[in-house]
């Protein structure tokens, strides 16, 4: 997979994240999805990354900015005709990567607590993520889970 600098004006792009927004959305209750949307992916808090192998948008990722040594994963979404090929293991490297190149010493995320996310758990876990209470204007939230990444911890070797 290559990752590039996503474009958010990129149809394909689009039409993913319009996908990944309104899965999130259907998958969890009012109130508790907090996936970014095109206006919030291009503000300048955030960097954001498409995967593709070959032509074939397969993936997306992105790093919000929360504080001079915290970041954010958002908008982490693979296509589901791509899912099990290791797309949002690579994504997920790429983000942790960049953000230890950013001076970061933590990276956390949000994501929801219901089924259809197990997966999504499974990768964060992987890649050495624990449980963590609500950071930065999160609420504690039954349909929510909070992971975080020490980073100035040695890097973790995930499968």
């Amino acid at each position: 997979m290559q990752i590039r600098t996503g474009d958010t004006y990129d149809p394909r792009v689009v039409a993913l994240l319009d996908h990944h927004v309104a899965a999130a959305r259907a998958q969890t209750a009012p109130g508790s999805a907090h996936a970014l949307d095109l206006a919030g992916l291009r503000a300048p808090d955030v960097a954001f990354w498409t995967g593709w192998d070959g032509e074939t948008l397969v993936a997306t990722g992105a790093l919000k900015t929360l504080s001079t040594g915290h970041g954010e994963v958002k908008s982490m979404h693979t296509l589901q005709t791509a899912r099990r090929r290791g797309y949002g293991g690579q994504m997920l490297r790429h983000i942790i990567t960049e953000a230890r190149g950013r001076g970061m010493t933590r990276l956390s995320l949000e994501t929801g607590s219901w089924d259809y996310f197990k997966p999504a758990h499974a990768l964060y876990l992987a890649h050495g993520f624990v449980a963590c209470g609500p950071f930065e204007g999160y609420v504690e939230d039954p349909n929510s889970l909070y992971l975080t990444l020490d980073l100035s911890a040695p890097a973790h070797e995930s499968a």
